[in-house]
C-alpha cells in the first residue's frame, strides 16, 4: 500500500463524518484533509521531504496532530520526545543524529528553554498542497518513540505504518471502536500508548478528541478513553456526567469493585498488556475476577521460556533507530521482553520484570508482586517499590508511594497481613515528589529509583 494514506481515504469516503475536536475547532474528514495538506505544504517549505526525520517536543497539542498527520502525508518520519531538560534532549538528538546540529525540530509550549534548537514553525500554508503519489509508503518507517529499558539510556523505537496499523486492527478485533464513537487522546503521544490511540482512530475511522489537560472537563462527550485505574475512580467517585461505553486501563492493578462501578454506568472495563516495542497492547481482557493481563490479540505472538516472555508477530518494531541507521530488534525474530509471567488458561500472568527481581536473605522477591498488593490498598492511588542495599540480608524493599492523604503505616501493615510473608514487607515508605509523576501510563522506575538514593544518601 503506497501513495494514498488513510486519512485521505476516510476524506474520499465519508467526507462529512466528523474527524477531529479540538478545543476551538470540528473539522470533517474532508476539512482535516485540507488543514493537514497546507500544514504539510508548510513543512515541505521548511525542508521536510519524504524520508526526513523531524523531532517533536512536548505535550499534546492539535498541532501536534496536525503536525503528526503531515508527516504521514510527506512520507516524513515523527520522532516523538518529552518536556525534558536540555541534557536529556541533547541525549536523544545524539541517539537520533548522526550530526545532532542538522536535526529539524519542532516545540510545543512548555518548551521554550529549548527554543534555541526551534527550526521548525507550525504555519498553514495559503496554497492546498496535493503530495505526490507515493509520498506515503505504509512499510516506510513513520515513527519513533524513546525508551528507558532498563539501563535509563534512551532507545529509539522505529515502527512502520503498517505496524502500528496491525497493533490497532488486532485490539479493535475484540474492543470496540466505530464510526460515531469518539476517542480522547488521554495519553501523551511521546509514549506509544498515547500514539496507539491515533492508529485506531485512523484505521477505525471514528473521531478523535483533543482536549485542554482537564479530565472531567476534556472527558465530555467522549465514548472511549485510555486511562489509569485512578483517573477511572476519581471520574466515578466525583459522579462526573460521563457519555463513556469504553475504558482501556493500563498502568497498575485494577479493583473489581471499580470495574463493577464502572459497568453499573454503562462503561466496558477493560485491561492490557504491551510495551514500546510492540506497538502499545499485546494482551487484553475485559475486566473479570481473574487477574490477569488477558489473551493475546491477533496479529501478535507469545512464547514462555521457563517464565521469561518473547513476543514477535505484525506489531512488532522494524528495529532501533540509532543514528540514521536501523539496528534490528532481535536476531531470531523473537523479542524478548524481559517480563517474567505464566498462563492461567489461555490469559496471561505478568510476574514482574527480570531486571526488578532482586534476592532477600536468599529468597526470590518481586518489586511487582508487593506493588500489586499496595496498589489494591483504596487510600494508596501508586506505589514503587526499589530494592536498597542491606549488610544482613543483601536488599531490603522500600516504597515510593501517591496516597489520598499523609501515609499510614499502621493501616498498610494491616493491608499486608495475611496476603504477603513479612521479608517482602516494605522496610520504609517515602512521598512521590511532584516532578516525578509523568502525564503518561507510568511513572519512571529509573528515575524513582535515582531519586530515593539521593535521599537516602
Amino acid at each position: 500500500m503506497s501513495g494514498l494514506s488513510i486519512l485521505r481515504q476516510w476524506a474520499q469516503s465519508s467526507p462529512s463524518f466528523y474527524a477531529l475536536h479540538t478545543p476551538t475547532n470540528s473539522y470533517t474528514w474532508s476539512q482535516l484533509e485540507q488543514l493537514v495538506g497546507r500544514v504539510a505544504h508548510s513543512l515541505a517549505e521548511q525542508g521536510i521531504r519524504n524520508g526526513s526525520l523531524l523531532t517533536c517536543v512536548g505535550k499534546n497539542s492539535p498541532e501536534k496532530v496536525l503536525i503528526f498527520l503531515a508527516c504521514r502525508e510527506l512520507g516524513a518520519i515523527c520522532a516523538i520526545t518529552m518536556p525534558q531538560t536540555e541534557v536529556e534532549f541533547k541525549q536523544k538528538l545524539t541517539t537520533l543524529y548522526s550530526h545532532p546540529n542538522e536535526a529539524k525540530v519542532w516545540l510545543s509550549d512548555g518548551t521554550e528553554h529549548l527554543s534555541h534548537y526551534q527550526n521548525i514553525d507550525f504555519n498553514l500554508s495559503d496554497s492546498t498542497f496535493k503530495p505526490e503519489l507515493g509520498c506515503y509508503q505504509h512499510d516506510a518507517l513513520a515513527t519513533i518513540v524513546f525508551t528507558s529499558g532498563s539501563t535509563g539510556k534512551p532507545k529509539a523505537v522505529a515502527h512502520t505504518s503498517r505496524q502500528h496499523f496491525a497493533s490497532a486492527e488486532g485490539l479493535l478485533e475484540r474492543f470496540q471502536f466505530k464510526p460515531g464513537d469518539t476517542w480522547l487522546l488521554s495519553l501523551p503521544l511521546y509514549h506509544v500508548s498515547g500514539l496507539a490511540i491515533l492508529f485506531r482512530w485512523l484505521f477505525s475511522g471514528a473521531t478523535l478528541k483533543v482536549g485542554l489537560g482537564d479530565l472531567a472537563d476534556d472527558i465530555q462527550g467522549v465514548t472511549h478513553a485510555s486511562l489509569v485505574a485512578t483517573q477511572l475512580k476519581r471520574l466515578v467517585d466525583g459522579q462526573v456526567n460521563l457519555s463513556l461505553t469504553h475504558v482501556l486501563l493500563g498502568g497498575s492493578h485494577v479493583a473489581l469493585e471499580l470495574s463493577q462501578q464502572a459497568e453499573a454506568l454503562g462503561i466496558e472495563t477493560w485491561l492490557g498488556y504491551g510495551m514500546t516495542e510492540a506497538a502499545s497492547t499485546v494482551t487484553a481482557k475485559r475486566i473479570d475476577g481473574q487477574y490477569s493481563a488477558g489473551e493475546l490479540l491477533p496479529k501478535r505472538e507469545l512464547r514462555l521460556e521457563g517464565q521469561s516472555i518473547y513476543i514477535a508477530g505484525e506489531t512488532l518494531a522494524a528495529g532501533y533507530f540509532e543514528q540514521g541507521k536501523l539496528l534490528p530488534l532481535t536476531e531470531q525474530g523473537w523479542f524478548e521482553t524481559k517480563d517474567l509471567g505464566e498462563m492461567v488458561g489461555r490469559e496471561l500472568k505478568i510476574l514482574g520484570r527480570s531486571d526488578n527481581l532482586f534476592i532477600s536473605g536468599g529468597e526470590n522477591i518481586h518489586c511487582e508482586e508487593i506493588e500489586q498488593v499496595l496498589n489494591a490498598m483504596p487510600f494508596i492511588e501508586q506505589s514503587i517499590v526499589v530494592p536498597i542495599e542491606d549488610s544482613e540480608f543483601g536488599y531490603r524493599p522500600v516504597a515510593v508511594l501517591v496516597c489520598d492523604g499523609a501515609i499510614d503505616e499502621q493501616k498498610i501493615a494491616q493491608g499486608l497481613t495475611h496476603i504477603l510473608t513479612k521479608m517482602k514487607w516494605p522496610i520504609a515508605y517515602y512521598s512521590m515528589p511532584p516532578e516525578l509523576l509523568q502525564g503518561g501510563i507510568k511513572v519512571s522506575r529509573q528515575k524513582v529509583k535515582k531519586w530515593l538514593e539521593s535521599q537516602l544518601s
